[in-house]
């Protein structure tokens, strides 16, 4: 009997709740699934890909001759303290997402947030820094370096001395980005890739 009374407070409190239901789940679910992001594009093919300056700016177009751009870097001054270095990955974003480009090559490896910016009706990836941050030496460099983007791919940035020396005017702005500066890139001059609308 005893035994019988000390149970009994445990089978009153267990009746308070109620027994799982093949119900419940009805009552819970979202009217539409969630979405996940966008499936991942391959990495494009950058074997005749150049760096060329573009109509107006301080800015450098990465991309073959005639087709999209892949990549681009841009200076935008204000007074020296206020000058900055804009990325762009021309690759289709999610909207809202938000990542971290990486850079890696000339001996460093640079990472830096990126977030998906609406285009007209299409978002792509976007970001800047400080003209002197230190990471952007990645772009000032002999070599090739790869800009990986989670779900974009990777883009293999060609050799050119052209980022480097847009990196180092930018970040003393009484220079400017000349022709002498384009034509000391070794490979030839062909026209700057098309931007996207």
């Amino acid at each position: 009997m005893r035994r019988f009374l000390a149970l009994l407070p445990l089978t009153v409190l267990a009746a308070c709740k109620p027994p799982a239901s093949d119900d419940y789940v009805e009552r819970t679910r979202i009217g539409e699934p969630a979405a996940g992001p966008s499936e991942p594009i391959d990495s494009p093919d950058t074997e005749n890909a150049i760096w060329a300056p573009a109509a107006s700016g301080q800015r450098l177009l990465y991309g073959t001759p005639g087709e999209r751009p892949l990549f681009a870097v841009e200076c935008l001054e204000g007074d020296r303290a206020e000058a900055t270095l804009a990325y762009t990955r021309f690759a289709r974003a999610d909207p809202g997402a938000k990542a971290v480009l990486a850079l890696i090559g000339n001996g460093h490896v640079a990472r830096l947030h990126i977030d998906a910016v609406r285009i007209g009706d299409v978002w792509r990836w976007e970001g800047a820094v400080a003209a002197d941050d230190a990471r952007m030496d990645v772009l000032t460099g002999t070599r090739q370096v790869e800009a990986t983007v989670p779900g974009a791919g990777s883009v293999i940035l060609n050799s050119s001395p052209l980022p480097g020396e847009l990196v180092e005017t930018c970040r003393a702005p009484d220079q400017a980005v000349t022709a002498e500066a384009a034509e000391s890139d070794p490979s030839p001059a062909p026209a700057a890739p098309e931007v996207p609308a």
